[in-house]
This record gives C-alpha cells, sequence and structure tokens, in this order.
C-alpha cells in the first residue's frame, strides 16, 4: 500500500487571496517536495473567522487529509485559521505569518496551537497585529520565533520566508513522528 501523502495547506490574510505573492512563494516550496500535495484555499467570500475556520476544515476533509501528515501555513488572519485548527484538530506542523494572534476583541485569540512542529514570523514594524503580543503567546507555548526587521506583510522578507519554509517542511518530513 502506498505511503500516505503529506499536505500542506495555504490559508491567506483578510484582504489578501490564494494569488498573493507570500502563499504562492510558500505554495512553490512545498512543490518542491516529492510526496507533498499543496493547497491555496481561497477565503474572499467571507471575512467571519468561524466561516474561514469551516473552509480550512473542509479542505482537509475534503482532500483526504490525515492529521498528523498535515502542515498548516497561514498569514495574518490566515495564520489564526492555522493555529485555531491545529487547536481543535491536532497537526504536523504549523508555520504562521504575522499570525492575527492575541489580538483583542478576536474570537479564540490565543489558542493552543497543537503541532508537532510550530514556527512563528512576524515583522518589528508591523502596524497591523503587534509584535509584543504574539512573542508573550509564543513564550507562554514555547514555540519558536523569528522576528525581521519588516512589517505586516512581510514584504521585504519574501525570499527569507520561503528559505525558512523549506527548512520548516525538512524538519517536518524527516521527523513526522516526533513527541
Amino acid at each position: 500500500m502506498p505511503e500516505q501523502p503529506f499536505f500542506v495547506f495555504l490559508s491567506h490574510g483578510l484582504e489578501s487571496g490564494p494569488g498573493s505573492t507570500k502563499i504562492q512563494a510558500l505554495k512553490a516550496v512545498a512543490e518542491e517536495f516529492d510526496g507533498v500535495r499543496a493547497e491555496a484555499i481561497d477565503h474572499r467570500s467571507s471575512k467571519d473567522p468561524a466561516v474561514r475556520l469551516e473552509q480550512m476544515r473542509a479542505a482537509m476533509e475534503s482532500a483526504g487529509a490525515v492529521p498528523e501528515r498535515t502542515i498548516l501555513a497561514g498569514s495574518s488572519m490566515g495564520g489564526w485559521v492555522c493555529a485555531q485548527t491545529s487547536a481543535i484538530t491536532p497537526v504536523l506542523g504549523c508555520f504562521l505569518l504575522a499570525p492575527a494572534l492575541a489580538l483583542p476583541k478576536y474570537p479564540q485569540s490565543s489558542p493552543l496551537i497543537g503541532a508537532r512542529y510550530t514556527r512563528i514570523i512576524h515583522g518589528w514594524d508591523d502596524d497591523v497585529v503587534p509584535v509584543m503580543p504574539v512573542l508573550e503567546l509564543a513564550r507562554k507555548q514555547r514555540l519558536e520565533t523569528l522576528v525581521l526587521p519588516d512589517g505586516h506583510r512581510l514584504e521585504k522578507s519574501v525570499d527569507r520566508v520561503a528559505r525558512e519554509f523549506h527548512r520548516f517542511l525538512e524538519t517536518c518530513l524527516k521527523n513526522p513522528n516526533k513527541v
């Protein structure tokens, strides 16, 4: 019986789309790996976090993704979608870019991230999602974090983010059974 593939689901931010520069850069990186299926989810039909959460669940189910062989990657609200999804259904990996976490007036804004591997990349100059509350959440959950001299969109750091995602995927795929 062939081995179950790994799945990478990519979740864009509130004002973005599945064709955005960052999401497409991450998708291209994922597609470099044999045995990996990558899907950029289109959330543009709704700005409601609960709807986007359901879209992620439905995409995983439709693909037949096994959570322990699933990696979620998201930016801003998409980062929240990935983090919250992993809190409900633990996954292999969460790669979060300027995630909309630890925000007041945001639903379940500080989820307990349920991934064997987690990496947060944020910008020091983020004026949409303040970096310090995200760092505090990361500290409490002991999550690997990288902060770059960039803003919310991490537009000056796309190449660096892609390299970091490549390393992250290598780690996840090399040892998917880490406890």
